[in-house]
């Protein structure tokens, strides 16, 4: 007879939001999935890290592992389907060059000076969003909330407070994953029990702390698709803009991680606190800086079936590395050092794919 096979390790994943490079999130999912020797056992999401959370959650509860791939697909797709009818397309010249930037799309420009001289309360008064339709006709919301799957946390943030609110298993909706993923330039705030939220990035992207107390798995797998280092100093009106917004939907996941190692610095010095659950805390980072160092922030309104697809497949590599690497740290120590994220990055390692294209 052979030797059994282990049982799979438990992991608990945190997705952070950033429009279409969320694909890149689908990628490392889909990676992680077909590895049956990961057992995914909860997530947290903001804004698009939330769908990609609540598709693989009812994906996975109709069918599995397979199942799970499959919706996530499926959902990105539709996703791109219903792109094809925005205003904000690429030029010819663009698509001829390779370009993935919105930033010479007339209708992308439009847009964006139109939405800083108005709001959506004064532009779109009937509050219609194609997210809204495509959730409700790809996700079943009872799948997810139901007990025994994958537990999942949305976040949002209360427009009149600015702290975060999570969403649990139980109590998640298409409204909770559309407040998540409020952009306030483009929709109105998300109304849910009398409060209105923006998109959670502003306050938590995504959340960790509801991922500590989960006794399942010690082990927190934060997927970054959102830049903390950028090597091009921002010159433009549009690109300080984009770089400011970038810095703001990092800092709460910096600070949170910062407080996370001050936790475990603090256990090591009084072990009576390793019993509140701080002891053991294993963090982990599949980071996609690269992919994203050079392109546009246009981009993710760009939604592209090739361009998705690109996505996806630096997405699933970056995982194939990162479980190549790392695999059998999985429940026995942390693989990512926080102090690193405030150090100079490093050159880009040779064995990684090129740079998308801006």
């Amino acid at each position: 007879m052979g030797k059994p096979a282990a049982p799979a390790k438990p992991l608990n994943l945190a997705l952070q939001g950033g429009g279409s490079h969320g694909a890149l999130t689908w990628g490392v999912l889909d990676r992680l999935l077909e590895d049956e020797r990961i057992a995914i056992v909860e997530t947290s999401g903001t804004s698009a890290g939330a769908m990609n959370a609540v598709v693989l959650a009812d994906g996975f509860a109709a069918g599995g592992r397979e199942g799970a791939r499959a919706a996530l697909a499926a959902f990105w797709k539709a996703v791109s389907d219903a792109a094809r009818f925005s205003p904000a397309q690429r030029t010819w010249w663009d698509r001829m060059a390779g370009r993935y930037s919105l930033d010479r799309s007339p209708g992308y420009l439009m847009m964006e000076g139109i939405g800083r001289l108005f709001s959506p309360y004064e532009l779109n008064p009937l509050d219609l969003n194609p997210l809204r339709d495509l959730l409700v006709a790809r996700v079943d919301f009872d799948r997810v909330n139901a007990p025994g799957g994958i537990a999942t946390h949305i976040n949002a943030t209360n427009v009149r407070t600015g702290l975060p609110r999570v969403f649990d298993t139980g109590a998640i909706t298409a409204e909770t994953v559309l407040a998540s993923a409020c952009l306030p330039q483009m929709y109105k705030a998300v109304e849910i029990d009398g409060e209105a939220y923006w998109d959670g990035g502003f306050s938590a992207n995504p959340a960790l702390y509801p991922l500590i107390t989960n006794t399942a798995s010690p082990d927190i797998l934060i997927v970054q698709i959102n830049p903390i280092h950028r090597r091009a100093l921002p010159r433009t009106a549009r690109d300080i803009i984009n770089r400011a917004n970038e810095i703001s939907f990092n800092t709460s996941l910096v600070k949170e991680l910062r407080t996370l190692a001050l936790l475990r610095r603090a256990s090591a010095l009084a072990p009576e606190l390793e019993a509140a659950g701080t002891g053991q805390l294993y963090l982990h980072l599949v980071h996609v800086d690269e992919e994203v160092q050079d392109l546009a922030a246009s981009s993710k309104l760009n939604a592209e079936w090739g361009y998705l697809r690109e996505l996806f497949d630096r997405g699933r590599r970056w995982a194939d590395l990162w479980l190549r690497e790392h695999f059998d740290s999985i429940g026995r120590c942390s693989t990512f050092d926080v102090e690193r994220l405030f150090e100079e990055p490093a050159a880009r390692p040779a064995e990684l794919p090129p740079a998308l294209e801006t």
